[in-house]
């Protein structure tokens, strides 16, 4: 096993981006995605491909993955063909997937009986953040832990913090979306209001987005609605997923979040419309559609 060896799984809208931000660092990785041509622009960079997660665990030191559901994340590490599968020779895991947290530590644990450290990394940033190596990311697990891969995180965000034990990550995660959920209602209102009074939309971002209604998702992508740019940076079908497992944790915790359960069923009827493989900025389509009757 070759030392500093990284381990990648997933290589989708965002997890292609951050694997290759390490790669340009110098570091030499490993490489697993369901589909494999979704892996070629790394392979074309020198990245070797593996044909399981249990072959990443195998021939890497730290395994990385950004996947997309909690299914997903619970077959990666615990599956037939898992990460923590056999004898997986890697020392380190790290998911940086929103899933939940009870999965989260699970998967701590089930790593502890292996002698493997694990953290739960969410990101937020969408795929400029991605792309920039500027993401916020979220961690769960032991100082020691995180602070052995801190380096790793240096390269793919700027915004990091450990958040306490394994789940955190992801508790922390859940914050950020129940708060992202119903701010990008508000982004969309905002422009079609502005839209409907005749004004230049692109002045109105110039303006307000310097103020008090200022946030990343009316300035990102709010000039992506502008644009007729409604390509995912963050698919809608992800998003529903995050909210159903925030809108569990609080019926767990016997916590009632009307906003979030308002929010989730627009997000819904976005799907209803069609536009679930699109980005969350095309909830503009939603509202468009509902003042267009």
């Amino acid at each position: 096993m070759e030392p500093n060896r990284i381990g990648w799984i997933g290589t989708g809208v965002m997890g292609s981006s951050m694997c290759s931000n390490l790669m340009s660092a110098g570091y030499k990785v490993g490489v697993f995605t369901r589909t494999r041509s979704k892996a070629d622009s790394l392979i074309e960079k020198g990245a070797q491909w593996c044909s399981s997660p249990a072959e990443v665990a195998d021939c890497c030191d730290i395994v990385f993955s950004i996947v997309g559901y909690p299914d997903d994340v619970e077959a990666c590490y615990l599956g037939e063909d898992g990460v923590l599968s056999g004898n997986p020779q890697c020392h380190t895991i790290v998911d940086m997937t929103t899933s939940q947290p009870s999965l989260a530590e699970k998967i701590f644990q089930k790593a502890a009986e292996n002698s493997i450290a694990s953290l739960d990394a969410p990101v937020s940033g969408g795929d400029v953040g991605a792309r920039e190596g500027k993401l916020a990311i979220m961690v769960g697990g032991s100082k020691s832990t995180f602070q052995s891969v801190l380096p790793l995180f240096n390269i793919m965000g700027e915004n990091i913090a450990l958040m306490g034990d394994a789940g955190a990550g992801q508790h922390t995660k859940m914050s950020n979306q129940i708060k992202i959920a119903s701010t990008m209602i508000g982004v969309v209102e905002a422009l079609m209001y502005g839209y409907k009074a005749g004004l230049d939309l692109n002045r109105l971002l110039d303006v307000i987005g310097k103020g008090a209604a200022s946030s990343w998702s009316l300035n990102n992508l709010g000039r992506r609605i502008v644009n007729g740019d409604f390509n995912p940076g963050f698919f809608i079908k992800h998003f529903i997923k995050d909210m159903g497992i925030a809108l569990d944790e609080a019926r767990q915790m016997n916590l009632a979040l009307p906003g979030l359960a308002m929010a989730h069923q627009f997000y819904l009827s976005a799907v209803a419309q069609g536009h679930e493989n699109l980005g969350t900025q095309a909830l503009y389509k939603v509202l468009e559609n509902m003042n267009n009757k």
